[in-house]
């Protein structure tokens, strides 16, 4: 008897079906236990600028009580270059094993229309997974060599000595670069840009005297403002800074329209499993939750957030497409 070769045409592909089925389960086993137990060893964070920045200031702590809540270690890895964009694509290109992830900032949601040729791209080769601050902006002017004590002053001293002051930022294409690049525009005003590989770097530059002023985030600021060696001139926000009651907004001063915050987010390159970044943010909530951390971000200029997975990534898109036209109004180069 002839054999029944349609029959056994689906026999055999129905066995390699199950063979190859029974191989992914066995493969994906050991990965579901895992992460049942995530994290199951260090965790890396990579952060794209050098310590001592705004980044750092929200970095260390969080990752600290994360520590302590899992008993595993969270490694901040700093990589700072190019305006945050040389540890983002460091990032990207990690192994989407849930056990790297990258904290990045506002900086990013400009990159994209400052630099030409990006090795990453922020909204497609990452998984958003959620907020952990978002700062307002606050003009900060070292005491020694500005003698301004109020937005008005500043201003008054700038158009009388046009082109005398400058201001130091974290890097071309960062918050820092394009809240300076607006506030010269909506003042009709000229600070020389001096560009730095982090706001870290500038920061200490500032505090030392090597640079006039700067526009930078409440966190990093506060507390050099605090023991004097900053002067706070204006908050470039909707409303003063519980931290900081008395110095008044940029409205308040005079420049109505001047609102800039800087917010810090963590993605898991893409193809991370949802395990892996679903546990990732239970924990920085959980830690975020805690009436340490509540405490540590009101003294640092900012309240708890509450933007996770999908809400988060439609919010670095809308960031985006807003930073691109300030780019495009402002005329933002790359010095």
């Amino acid at each position: 008897m002839r054999p029944d070769r349609p029959a056994l045409t689906r026999r055999l592909a129905l066995s390699r079906r199950q063979a190859l089925l029974g191989a992914a389960a066995t493969l994906a086993a050991p990965f579901a236990n895992a992460q049942a137990a995530w994290p199951a060893k260090p965790v890396t964070i990579v952060v794209p600028f050098p310590p001592g920045g705004g980044t750092d200031a929200f970095a260390r702590p969080l990752f600290a009580m994360m520590t302590k809540n899992t008993g595993r270690q969270f490694v901040i890895d700093n990589k700072g270059g190019a305006g945050g964009t040389l540890g983002a694509g460091v990032a990207a290109r990690a192994a989407p094993d849930g056990y790297t992830f990258f904290m990045g900032a506002v900086h990013h949601s400009i990159a994209p229309s400052m630099y030409p040729k990006l090795d990453y791209d922020i909204e497609r080769d990452f998984v958003p997974v959620g907020l952990v601050s978002s700062v307002p902006q606050v003009i900060v002017v070292n005491p020694t060599r500005v003698q301004a004590r109020t937005l008005p002053e500043l201003l008054a001293f700038i158009r009388k000595n046009p082109a005398k002051l400058n201001y130091g930022s974290a890097g071309n294409g960062t918050s820092h670069h394009l809240a300076g690049e607006l506030f010269k525009l909506q003042t009709g005003t000229f600070i020389t840009h001096i560009p730095y590989r982090g706001a870290g770097p500038a920061l200490q530059d500032l505090v030392a005297g090597q640079v006039d002023m700067m526009f930078d985030g409440l966190g990093s600021s506060a507390g050099h403002i605090r023991g004097g060696r900053l002067r706070g001139i204006a908050v470039a926000a909707d409303k003063r800074a519980v931290a900081f009651p008395e110095m008044p907004t940029a409205a308040e001063s005079g420049v109505p329209t001047y609102k800039v915050s800087t917010w810090y987010g963590i993605w898991a390159p893409k193809g991370t499993p949802a395990e892996a970044t679903n546990a990732m943010a239970a924990e920085m909530k959980k830690a975020l939750g805690s009436e340490e951390l509540k405490t540590t971000w009101v003294g640092l200029g900012t309240e708890t957030p509450n933007l996770w997975g999908a809400d988060f990534g439609r919010f670095v898109s809308a960031e985006v497409k807003r930073w691109a036209e300030v780019v495009k109004s402002s005329g933002a180069k790359l010095d």
